[in-house]
């Protein structure tokens, strides 16, 4: 990712790659690091594209996704609502 900033990416490539990283630790069972990943990806197209954003809505899906793996359902309704 630090390379992608250097080489002046912008943001929604930012997010794609973050994206995919979390998605690399998914599969390595690293499931709270990639829970931080995808939070973060949600925060970062809610400021770029905004809630009605089809990006963002699939964001928000990856996000409670995840926290529902981890059995945080309380937080994954909150989100939803």
């Amino acid at each position: 990712l630090s390379m992608l900033r250097r080489l002046g990416a912008d943001e929604d490539n930012m997010l794609v790659a973050q994206c995919n990283l979390a998605n690399s630790y998914v599969e390595l069972g690293r499931n709270e690091e990639a829970l931080r990943i995808k939070q973060d990806v949600y925060s970062g197209y809610l400021k770029l594209k905004g809630e009605e954003h089809p990006k963002t809505f699939q964001a928000a899906n990856n996000y409670v996704v995840s926290l529902n793996g981890l059995q945080r359902f309380g937080e994954a309704k909150a989100l939803l609502r």
